[in-house]
């Protein structure tokens, strides 16, 4: 069982909140970084260190699932929508018509058709799918508190990135731009599982993750006198405050990764092949699917890409289904299969589990405006793992798409495998929730049978 000693303050609303490496807190108010390795050490977080990894695209708002995974190319037109489908490399399965990238290598991947929930409310539904449990009503008083750990702050609570330094949950370019966007961080597990978020496309030009470098015109010289200068300030201060006594050797840890070149490089996108950028794409989803390979093979397990909001009503501000469909698929189609290639012919796809998902998928059926609404009673999320078994479609949904035919998968069944495939029982673990009672990791659900069995 993990005893979690103390919470840190946290900020729930995912456009506010910063990294917690960020040099504008050093000075009075202490170094946030060195403060995060004590928030660990407090924590008590003794993962064993594990090569494997999980990078998870959040598609926030819910792509709909007639569009990608589960087409409906007999179904009525009002149901089928303005899009066709295409055959894969699996006989008799077939994707939406633009994820051609997808489709080449189905062989490769797992599609869940029948993951279910019930509810087309955003924060339920956002909460349910990257926490494993419901959230909160979209109309209720507490709608941007969180209730149990994200998927990734369990993740960085129980394990250890497997090279030196490296931040264990890291999310690219950032968390803001999704629909009720909340619910990506640790909850009642401390500050120090909440994740690194680097607040850069890396598809600009001017791309730098600036809390990993030092500020213009700080040298190291400077940044020593800094030190020196803070440590007087901090004798104060430990004389206030009894647990601040051992900070110097957590603000010497924090200091020693903000300078790590090896942290630095893994951040670095630029010294990438330029052949190999344009095969991920040259845009915000196909470069922050390339940074996450260089985290993961630097030693981070677990990355969330967070892609631009999918929730295409067709009524402005939001986009037609076939609008939305034309932007965001074909580049997220594109960074997905160049990523599968490169973690393949890199040796680390059996090492690295791909998670494709949103909240909910969309109505089957189309509405008045030329778009979908929200659909929680069966929808898609993709898998892409070498270690387990690929080249199957995993549940049948209804001939319009709208319910389970056979083969119901809940959020928690998708939590499971995920913690699965790291090593992870999470049917055993426990934490310690805000009224001291031990919470389950997951009450209820189960690894997915079909992808994990021998």
């Amino acid at each position: 069982m993990f005893r979690i000693l103390g919470e840190a303050a946290r900020d729930c609303d995912g456009r506010t909140r910063r990294s917690f490496l960020q040099w504008g807190a050093l000075g009075l108010g202490g170094l946030t970084l060195a403060e995060f390795w004590r928030l660990q050490a407090e924590a008590g977080v003794n993962g064993a260190s594990s090569p494997r990894a999980v990078i998870l695209f959040w598609l926030s708002g819910g792509p709909g699932h007639m569009e990608t995974w589960d087409p409906k190319p007999n179904a009525p037109s009002g149901f089928r929508g303005p899009l066709g489908s295409i055959a894969t490399s699996l006989p008799g399965v077939r994707f939406g018509e633009l994820m051609p990238e997808q489709a080449k290598r189905a062989d490769r991947l797992a599609v869940l058709r029948t993951v279910n929930h019930g509810t087309g409310d955003h924060t339920k539904a956002n909460h349910w799918m990257l926490t494993g449990y419901e959230g909160p009503a979209f109309n209720a008083p507490d709608n941007t508190v969180q209730r149990k750990p994200s998927i990734g702050s369990a993740v960085a609570r129980l394990k250890t990135a497997s090279r030196p330094n490296m931040p264990t949950y890291v999310a690219v370019p950032n968390l803001r731009g999704g629909t009720d966007n909340l619910f990506h961080y640790a909850a009642y597990l401390g500050g120090a599982a909440n994740p690194f978020i680097v607040e850069a496309d890396p598809n600009d030009a001017k791309y730098r993750v600036a809390n990993l470098s030092l500020p213009r015109g700080l040298t190291m010289e400077r940044l020593e006198d800094r030190r020196s200068t803070l440590a007087g300030i901090d004798q104060v201060r430990r004389e206030a405050d009894v647990k601040l006594s051992d900070l110097d050797a957590y603000r010497q840890r924090a200091f020693t990764m903000l300078t790590s070149r090896s942290v630095a490089s893994a951040f670095d996108i630029a010294t990438e092949d330029p052949r190999l950028r344009d095969k991920y794409g040259r845009h915000t989803f196909g470069q922050s699917a390339l940074l996450s390979r260089r985290l993961v093979e630097a030693g981070t397990p677990f990355v969330t890409v967070n892609c631009v909001p999918w929730d295409h009503h067709g009524t402005a501000p939001q986009l037609k289904t076939e609008e939305g469909a034309k932007k965001l698929i074909p580049p997220l189609d594109r960074a997905v299969g160049a990523l599968i290639d490169d973690l393949v012919d890199r040796g680390l796809y059996g090492s690295t589990l791909v998670v494709v998902m949103g909240e909910f998928g969309r109505t089957p059926r189309m509405n008045k405006d030329a778009g979908r609404d929200h659909w929680g009673d069966t929808f898609s999320v993709l898998f892409g793992c070498g270690s387990m078994r690929m080249g199957q479609v995993i549940g049948r949904s209804s001939e319009r798409g709208e319910h389970v035919a056979d083969r119901p998968i809940s959020p928690q069944d998708v939590a499971a495998t995920i913690y699965h495939h790291l090593g992870i029982d999470s049917r055993s673990v426990t934490f310690e929730d805000r009224t001291g009672r031990p919470s389950y990791l997951i009450e209820k659900g189960t690894p997915i049978r079909e992808l994990v069995s021998a």
